[in-house]
């Protein structure tokens, strides 16, 4: 079995059947789909998907930075409902995004901070968005002081020194997506770093497909690439890098 410990099969370029997705997912050995939230619009229509596939689906709850704005208190406030009152394996994806607008940096720390507290009271784990946002991401946990919940660093393109750095922290995991199949990509040489012991696989679907599907719209289904690849790179054979990046999304989202 395959897990897509990331993936947005709800959002509107699915529509008008997402179903159709998730069960191509599920006819490829997807047995097993992460879906994080975005924003206050997308709670609905991941809750209505989840509950068609509730043994093929598990969910997130999360305010994505790049929907951090003026009301982020009041959209905080609704996630944290979520949180109360849903059944939710993560929280996510949270974090900082800078490489589109840096306008609401100090509060999507703030916002990140908060989310952190919420995932060590509920013993969660934390889904990590970071674009451009690294250093800002580790300035807050440096200010939590050690009080920090169990983290994957989401869709990771980052360097070895940046694994290094990320592990100072805690010994956290880090998700692979069709990222490390592109031509010009460099993740390729990070993944010994990581070690297989510590990769989720996903897709961050509709983002990002892997070759050879790059530039078409992504979906679950397609994480068989990401894994083959993978498999090559390590010197591993296919099942066993099913075997182990399953075992790994169970342990950390305590499935």
């Amino acid at each position: 079995m395959l897990v897509d410990t990331h993936t947005h099969l709800y959002l509107e370029e699915f529509q008008p059947t997402p179903e159709d997705a998730v069960c191509r997912a599920i006819d490829t050995g997807v047995g097993l789909m992460v879906f994080p939230n975005v924003d206050l619009n997308t709670i609905e229509p991941m809750k209505r998907l989840c509950s068609q596939f509730l043994e093929n689906i598990v969910m997130a709850m999360g305010l994505h930075p790049t929907e951090v704005n003026e009301n982020w208190q009041n959209d905080l406030s609704v996630i944290q409902g979520e949180l109360s009152n849903g059944k939710y394996v993560a929280i996510g994806e949270v974090g900082v995004d800078l490489y589109w607008d840096k306008t609401y940096r100090e509060e999507q720390k703030q916002v990140l901070d908060i989310q952190f507290q919420w995932a060590v009271e509920r013993k969660l784990p934390v889904i990590l968005h970071c674009r451009e946002g690294l250093d800002d991401i580790l300035e807050v946990m440096d200010k939590r002081n050690g009080n920090l919940p169990q983290c994957v660093f989401h869709s990771f393109g980052g360097t070895a020194d940046d694994v290094m750095r990320i592990r100072e922290r805690g010994d956290f995991y880090f998700g692979i997506n069709g990222i490390v199949t592109f031509k010009n990509s460099k993740l390729r040489e990070v993944l010994g770093v990581i070690g297989i012991d510590r990769i989720l696989l996903e897709t961050d679907a509709p983002y990002l497909a892997p070759v050879p599907h790059r530039g078409k719209r992504n979906e679950s289904a397609y994480i068989v690439h990401t894994a083959a690849y993978i498999a090559n790179e390590l010197g591993l054979t296919l099942d066993q890098v099913k075997q182990i990046t399953t075992q790994n999304a169970r342990r950390f989202f305590k499935l």
